[in-house]
């Protein structure tokens, strides 16, 4: 899938380039990540493989032939992999209509585009996923471009999907946010030279957050938008 913009954008004729504020999904804005634990251990199960679901949680926020591998090992993953992920694909479509955003998750993205950020995504999800991801945000108007698997050749933690997230928008690495759940986020974000704000809503624990790369830890959008003037952001 390609990527998508919002239009051109921009602050007019000033000099520095734009600020974008680049966000995960899953996980960070909206509530899926025990969703995708569920239908992955199935999507196992029925491959015959029994799988912890603490470590699948874990490796949520992958790609996912890099999530089938690290669970499975390479070679055991091999020609499993693509029958696996589908499989999840189509056990995690049946909640894509009762997703649900964090608290506040629509009001944070609006707000930094009222205070001048470009806002981005930066996903592993494509199609109909994305489009129930971005129903359950509901802050298309202004959500100005999506960097998805497809725009990629390598998937978190490469920093590759931040930073076509910044070509996107024009926006300069050193002064971008990126937000996300995971130590994968954490590590993207760290990699393509941005601030790194991590999110616990996504189940990961402070400390793995912070050995990767966060410069700062919030409760999930609602924590993060009350305290915006203490923020990386202000």
């Amino acid at each position: 899938m390609a990527a998508t913009t919002r239009g051109s954008g921009g602050s007019g004729g000033g000099a520095e380039a734009p600020r974008a504020a680049v966000f995960d999904v899953d996980g960070t804005l909206v509530d899926t990540n025990h969703l995708h634990v569920v239908t992955w251990w199935e999507a196992f199960r029925q491959a015959g493989h029994q799988v912890a679901t603490h470590d699948i949680h874990r490796a949520v926020g992958l790609g996912s032939g890099d999530l089938v591998a690290r669970l499975l090992g390479e070679e055991r993953a091999g020609a499993e992999a693509e029958e696996i992920g589908d499989a999840h694909t189509v056990l995690y479509a049946q909640y894509f209509e009762r997703l649900s955003a964090f608290r506040e998750a629509s009001r944070l993205l609006r707000t930094l585009a009222g205070d001048g950020w470009r806002i981005v995504l930066a996903t592993s999800a494509e199609g109909p996923e994305l489009s129930a991801l971005r129903a359950a945000i509901d802050a298309d108007d202004v959500i100005e471009a999506t960097a998805s698997a497809g725009d990629v050749e390598r998937g978190k933690p490469a920093p590759e999907p931040v930073e076509r997230a910044l070509e996107l928008v024009g926006a300069s690495a050193r002064r971008s946010v990126f937000f996300g759940d995971t130590v994968w986020d954490m590590r993207a974000g760290s990699g393509a030279g941005v601030r790194c704000v991590a999110l616990l809503c996504g189940g990961i624990p402070r400390q793995d957050l912070e050995k990767a790369g966060a410069d700062a830890v919030y409760d999930d959008p609602a924590h993060l938008l009350a305290s915006l003037a203490e923020s990386p952001l202000a």
